[in-house]
C-alpha cells in the first residue's frame, strides 16, 4: 500500500468518522482499520493524523506497541509460536527455529510469495498442552520439531 487509493482513502475516512463522537477513538480505528488493509503502514498513519488531529507520533507509537497492529502485510497463513514459560520450557524454541528453517524467514517476516508469517507470541493461554501453535487461529498442540514439516506441507498443499 505504497500510495492508498482512492477507495482505501474512502475506507479510512469512514472508519474515522465512525469514531468522531469518542472520547479515546485510536485504538477502535486501528483494530478497525488493520482488519479493513491487514497492516498500517506509515502513509495510512498520517491520513489518520489528518483526520483525528491525532499525532503521526502518539499513532506510531501505538502501531508498534501492541502486537496485534502491523505495519506490513502479513501472510495468508500466520503461524503464531507461543514462547511464553510453559511453552519455552517444553521446545518452543526449537520449533519456531524449524518453521523458520523451513520458511526460510525469521519471526515478524513474512515469505517472499505471501504465502507464511511467522509470529512469536508471548502466553497465548495453552500452557496445558505447550508448546503451542496457532495457525489463523486453528491451534496446533503439543508441537514438536518433528511435526513442523507436515504442518507447513499441509496449508503449502492448499495451495493445488
Amino acid at each position: 500500500m505504497e500510495r492508498i487509493s482512492e477507495n482505501g482513502l474512502k475506507k479510512i475516512t469512514e472508519i474515522c468518522d465512525k469514531y468522531a463522537g469518542e472520547n479515546t477513538p485510536l485504538m477502535m480505528i486501528l483494530s478497525d482499520i488493520q482488519k479493513e488493509f491487514g497492516y498500517i503502514p506509515l502513509e495510512v498513519q498520517e491520513k489518520v493524523s489528518e483526520l483525528t488531529g491525532i499525532s503521526v507520533a502518539e499513532i506510531f507509537g501505538v502501531v508498534t506497541f501492541y502486537s496485534f497492529f502491523t505495519l506490513s502485510p502479513k501472510g495468508k497463513y500466520v503461524i503464531g509460536c507461543c514462547l511464553g514459560t510453559a511453552c519455552y520450557v517444553k521446545g518452543a524454541q526449537q520449533v519456531i527455529d524449524k518453521f523458520s528453517e523451513i520458511l526460510g524467514i525469521g519471526a515478524g517476516e513474512t515469505t517472499a510469495d505471501g504465502l507464511f508469517s511467522i509470529d512469536a507470541l508471548r502466553c497465548i493461554g495453552a500452557c496445558g498442552i505447550a508448546p503451542a501453535v496457532t495457525i489463523n487461529g486453528k491451534v496446533y498442540p503439543k508441537m514438536s520439531v518433528d511435526k513442523v514439516p507436515a504442518v507447513v506441507e499441509e496449508y503449502r498443499s492448499l495451495e493445488g
